[in-house]
């Protein structure tokens, strides 16, 4: 099994973009984003595609972790993310597998700031042999 920290170091531009793994179970995923001024958009708040790459890169990082057996990785090739408010502060994801299967993973992941949901992913993941 992977560490959370190997897991991060695993993905170049996750951990470029300050994406950090903290937990990670086939069950369950988690990863967070420090607020940093260089990852917002007008009146400071992060920007919306610094929270898709979280959430992408915990779904990911879920995905993964559910391979069947003799597959070599995964490559995302749906994405859907609802924005429901602003971060002001740093973001937690919750990512959780919905459908494990032979071809294709999709993961539910839900990014929190200040205890309330600040969005939520669904994301196909494709099983690459």
């Amino acid at each position: 099994m992977f560490t959370p920290e190997q897991l991060t170091e695993s993905m170049p531009f996750a951990r470029t973009a300050g994406v950090a793994i903290t937990a990670a179970s086939p069950e369950e995923v988690r990863a967070s984003m420090a607020w940093q001024e260089d990852r917002c958009t007008v009146g400071g708040t992060l920007h919306g595609g610094a929270l898709v790459t979280l959430a992408d890169s915990a779904g990911a990082v879920c995905a993964f972790l559910n391979l069947p057996e003799g597959a070599k990785g995964t490559s995302t090739i749906e994405t859907k993310t609802n924005l429901f408010r602003a971060a002001r502060s740093d973001v937690e994801a919750v990512a959780r597998p919905l459908h494990i299967g032979s071809t294709t993973i999709v993961v539910q992941t839900d990014l929190y700031a200040d205890g309330k949901r600040v969005a939520q992913t669904t994301q196909t993941q494709m099983v690459l042999r």
